[in-house]
């Protein structure tokens, strides 16, 4: 039997994302096991001028490992789901999802910063330590609730509540 890896993702989407935010939740379930799921989130777009984008947190369980996630799981997610990369990495998308934390390591710096990232992981890991801080994610979450608009949407993920 293969080790079991807890990974949490951040999905987000800024074309049809009350649909493709949905899909992926449960396309995620053909992989392993998805243990928690944050509401959804409304936020500006960042880096370009765009749609609004819908981010979300799953906290997922799997046999994979991390370097087995992005092609094994995460790119045929995205291609099913109709995701074009271009030379724009802030162009809209069906779908984008990136590993945040893989068995409670940061997988990329670059996440903290972003309220679509940290708010939606506070709210099913408030007691994380901000790699970058040192301080509980909620806190690092209440701070930038109040630098950035964003909006929760409870009703676009509500049937993963208690997700397991």
């Amino acid at each position: 039997m293969r080790e079991l890896h807890f990974a949490y993702l951040n999905l987000g989407s800024n074309i049809q994302p009350e649909t493709h935010l949905v899909r992926a939740v449960e396309l995620l379930h053909d992989y392993g096991e998805v243990l928690k799921v944050s509401s959804a989130w409304e936020s500006k777009s960042v880096g370009a001028e765009g749609p609004n984008y819908l981010n979300a947190c799953v906290l997922f369980q799997t046999g994979l490992r991390q370097v087995e996630l992005k092609e094994t799981m995460i790119r045929p997610i995205e291609a099913q789901l109709g995701r074009r990369r271009s030379e724009n990495k802030f162009a809209p998308r069906t779908i984008d999802i990136d590993i945040v934390l893989f068995d409670d390591q940061p997988y990329n710096d670059k996440f903290w910063r972003y309220a679509f990232v940290i708010v939606p992981l506070a709210e099913i890991y408030p007691e994380y330590q901000n790699p970058l801080l040192g301080e509980p994610l909620l806190q690092t979450a209440a701070r930038l609730r109040s630098q950035v608009w964003m909006e929760v949407r409870p009703e676009v993920l509500s049937r993963f509540a208690g997700a397991g």
